[in-house]
């Protein structure tokens, strides 16, 4: 077996360019437009139209597609480490054509639509002419897709959708839903829903508000609460095949759970340089913050969960790359996705204190970041949810014992061993 912790040389050089890309001309973006999703700013286009060209021209653009659909067929690994460079800018993974929940979206797309449904709908996504939205959690349900009670009913020629969702990201923005549906209740969950593409203008289907997270204010956020009142959608509105629904999810996740790891890293990173910085720059009566066993103490707790955590991110990207089946990572991704809040908040928190009453200011990025943190723990599954599966996919590996003592006795393990030694010895002086 080898191990190799080194990038291709080419490779390397577009990941170089794109970070100077970013921080020159992307960053800046950041303070001045606003929501990304939003297709209808025309000075916000005109800025980053020629950006997405510069990518393009670079062989950057939506990286995580095949070639054949305006893509790179990256695998995850090299598609991990440029989510890192891009995740530490609001608007570069639009500039980049991967922004969730659009990548995502594109993924299924690709693998699982009709001609039709990907010269309709995926051609715009991938030219970065149209927003999308993926509506699956319900009030009710939260992220347990068992629990889900829209309902798809046919009617003979298309369906009739009926029900509502809750926390439907970018729906304000997007110009269709891909919308998860139960078609049959009389089978379980894992069979009997199915995915349809709903157009965002199809009577019947309202938002009833747009939520905010955290400080933002009422009315303005762009996760929504959505009910749809008998929406009529053709039978080749259907994505995939009837049932199928909760695998083409699981296709759709695997792989936007390492980018979102990625991403974290990335603001991660942004948080622990600012600490470093505010560690070297503040001076108290005894010299710099830096100087304190105590702020030296937090700087190595954090320099260690983040490097520790990308390790295992790269590692489960190289997994799935190698297997070619998110299924046979599943422990893996489930790590990563338990790990990552957890470091996001740590690290976010004490550079946080670090800046004293700046650090908890509007001033600074800190409140949002340590949302945004909380926010990972509950996108794509609950951390919870994540650890549960992680022990069962690591208990797997393991086995009771076979007797009344655990195979760590150690009475029971030195008469094995005595007995072990004395037939070698028997053996040995037979031999003589």
């Amino acid at each position: 077996m080898s191990w190799d912790f080194e990038t291709d040389a080419e490779y390397a050089a577009k990941l170089e360019w794109a970070a100077e890309l970013v921080r020159s001309e992307i960053e800046p973006l950041d303070l001045v437009l606003g929501d990304p999703f939003d297709k209808t700013n025309e000075e916000a286009e005109a800025l980053v139209a020629p950006l997405r060209r510069a990518v393009r021209d670079a062989g950057l653009w939506a990286a995580h597609l095949d070639p054949n659909l305006g893509g790179q067929g990256y695998g995850q690994l090299p598609l991990a480490l440029l989510n890192e460079v891009i995740g530490c800018s609001r608007w570069a993974p639009s500039v980049f054509g991967c922004q969730a929940p659009d990548s995502g979206n594109a993924e299924i797309l690709a693998k699982f639509g009709t001609p039709p449904q990907r010269d309709r709908y995926l051609q715009p996504l991938l030219d970065g002419e149209i927003s999308s939205c993926y509506a699956m959690t319900e009030p009710h349900a939260g992220a347990d897709p068992t629990l889900l009670r829209t309902s798809a009913v046919s009617d003979g020629d298309g369906w009739r959708i009926t029900g509502e969702k809750w926390f439907a990201t970018n729906a304000r923005h997007a110009e269709f839903l891909i919308v998860v549906a139960v078609t049959n209740p009389d089978v379980d969950a894992y069979r009997g829903q199915s995915m349809f593409l709903v157009p965002k203008d199809a009577e019947g289907l309202e938002i009833v508000r747009n939520v905010g997270i955290g400080g933002e204010p009422s009315g303005t956020g762009t996760h929504a609460y959505l009910r749809f009142t008998d929406v009529a959608v053709g039978s080749s509105n259907l994505l995939g095949a009837e049932g199928q629904a909760f695998a083409i999810a699981q296709t759709r996740l695997g792989g936007g759970r390492i980018h979102h790891a990625m991403r974290t890293i990335a603001q991660v990173r942004k948080a622990f340089d600012m600490m470093c910085e505010r560690a070297l720059s503040r001076e108290t009566r005894s010299g710099s913050l830096a100087r304190l066993g105590v702020v030296q103490e937090q700087i190595a707790d954090s320099w260690l969960q983040i490097e520790q955590f990308r390790l295992l991110v790269l590692r489960s990207a190289w997994l799935i790359d190698k297997h070619g089946d998110y299924r046979r990572v599943r422990k893996d991704i489930s790590a990563v996705k338990a790990a990552m809040p957890i470091v996001y908040s740590d690290v976010a928190r004490r550079a946080l204190h670090l800046h004293g009453a700046l650090g908890v200011s509007d001033e600074m990025p800190f409140a949002h970041m340590l949302v945004d943190a909380e926010v990972m723990g509950l996108a794509d599954g609950p951390t919870a949810v994540h650890k549960s599966v992680l022990a069962r996919e690591v208990l797997k590996l393991h086995r009771p014992s076979e007797s009344d003592f655990p195979s760590g006795h150690l009475p029971t393990l030195r008469a094995a061993a005595r007995r072990h030694v004395a037939d070698r010895l028997e053996r040995e002086v037979a031999a003589l």
